[in-house]
């Protein structure tokens, strides 16, 4: 829409009765578009900068890498557990944290 706005041959206000958009709004959207920050059509929110992209990105994979960590650190719990009760150093009755953690 913003795009078809700036089109030679017709007016803002044209493009913005063809869509059924109000003219205020599609200046609005120009104006951002101009100014790189167009807002989402579905929640008014701006887009997120290329920065704020990147260092999402980063703490995603900074994440990953914990969750695999944990995941492993419970892993190796589960085998001590295991082989403690096979050589009787510890009860066999279950730990109240094995119930949470027994479906992962």
């Amino acid at each position: 829409i913003v795009k078809a706005s700036y089109a030679p041959d017709v007016t803002v206000a044209e493009i913005a009765r063809k869509y059924h958009v109000g003219l205020s709004t599609l200046i609005k959207w120009r104006k951002y578009a101009l100014e790189g920050s167009l807002m989402s059509v579905k929640d008014n929110t701006p887009p997120a900068s290329a920065s704020e992209v990147k260092k999402l990105k980063k703490e995603v994979q900074q994440l990953q890498k914990l969750l695999g960590k944990k995941s492993l650190q419970i892993e190796i719990l589960r085998e001590a557990v295991e082989l403690a009760r096979e050589k009787k150093l510890i009860s066999q009755q279950s730990f109240p944290w094995e119930d949470d953690i027994a479906s992962d």
